[in-house]
């Protein structure tokens, strides 16, 4: 909402809270029309300013309030501001071999991430940027680098190893960028001989960097992403103790973000969703030490937030499940309990 002069006020406006005069009688509820009359009411009894709605408070999810926020899109003007500079010097980097330097994209990951309030706050504003054709590989590893700063503190690491994870962020995926967009973002299924195709991003990647003066975990991680724990990843299926710890880091970030992110093929999973595909193999996949931190965080951002379920009752987040941090325990407005995880036919379908 925002306070509007009374000699502002425009038809078709809507009151957002209770107007009273002087006596503390209520002259107009809230969600009153503006019209004339309104106005002529108002003067008469000399009312100066009144609260009016605006286009976020008729937001339906959590996630549209964020993009409609002021915040957001300074932080999205930001973001599209420096989209760019990023770009350019991936591209010069793989394209004529100018190096990439370090302290510049760190500029850029600095004049990102003072746009927001917290880590919590930068996902949220992550989750509602809109896909671009043209700079979705860029997006992808910019987002990384972003994401990595506020897993890093997740999951406790030194100021250092932090500062290091970011730098992996920006590299990691940059095999990508000597293959077709046709390919990378096909909105089919692969066939086998255009996936075999897509797996050879990692040794590309790993060709560009390993004669560059980057630190080992990045030229790994680069190499490593995505190696699984059991073997059942590439290019080489190591199993968990011979995979680059930084490169276990860069696997989780990395499947996070493809699930969050907007696609010109499907939505971005909420929350809920992302914590789902996790927990159906992600423990055996990804290093559960690693995994099971983050989960468990992107789950405690969630509490206190409303839901609406796939039978569309509303219900509000109370407690998180450390068993299945997938299936919160809900509490509808009447004061019924639902606990998902012993309800496994109801899903969450939009958060508020």
């Amino acid at each position: 909402m925002k306070n509007v002069a009374r000699m502002a006020l425009e038809n078709g406006m809507v009151i957002g809270e209770d107007v009273y005069n002087y006596q503390n009688e209520l002259l107009y509820p809230k969600d009153t029309v503006v019209n004339e009359k309104v106005i002529a009411k108002l003067a008469r009894y000399s009312i100066i300013c009144v609260a009016v709605k605006e286009e976020i408070d008729y937001a339906a999810t959590h996630f549209e309030k964020v993009r409609l926020s002021n915040e957001f899109k300074y932080f999205e003007f930001t973001y599209n501001d420096c989209m760019p500079i990023y770009c350019q010097m991936m591209m010069n980097f793989v394209e004529k071999g100018v190096p990439a330097r370090m302290n510049k994209l760190m500029e850029l990951y600095v004049k990102i991430t003072s746009c927001v309030r917290n880590g919590e706050q930068l996902l949220d504003f992550l989750y509602n940027m809109l896909p671009r054709e043209d700079d979705m590989t860029h997006a992808h590893c910019l987002n990384s680098a972003l994401i990595a700063g506020v897993f890093g503190t997740w999951w406790k690491l030194s100021k250092e190893d932090i500062f290091l994870l970011i730098q992996c962020g920006f590299f990691y995926d940059i095999g990508k960028l000597k293959l077709p967009q046709e390919l990378l973002w096909k909105p089919d299924k692969l066939t086998d001989l255009e996936f075999t195709k897509l797996k050879t991003h990692t040794m590309l990647g790993f060709d560009l960097l390993k004669n560059q003066n980057l630190n080992e975990h990045v030229i790994k991680a680069t190499l490593m992403h995505h190696e699984r724990c059991d073997g059942s990843g590439y290019p080489s299926k190591l199993r968990s103790d011979k995979i680059d710890i930084f490169a276990k880091y860069i696997a989780v970030i990395d499947a996070y973000e493809a699930m969050t992110s907007a696609r010109t093929y499907r939505q971005s999973l909420h929350p809920f969703q992302v914590i789902d595909h996790f927990e159906k193999d992600g423990y055996a996949k990804f290093d559960e030490a690693i995994l099971r931190p983050i989960l468990y965080h992107i789950a405690a951002t969630q509490l206190t937030f409303n839901v609406r379920l796939s039978n569309d009752m509303e219900a509000k987040i109370i407690e998180i499940n450390k068993a299945r941090l997938s299936r919160p325990l809900l509490e509808t407005e009447d004061g019924k309990l639902i606990d998902l995880a012993r309800q496994p036919e109801i899903q969450i379908a939009a958060i508020y």
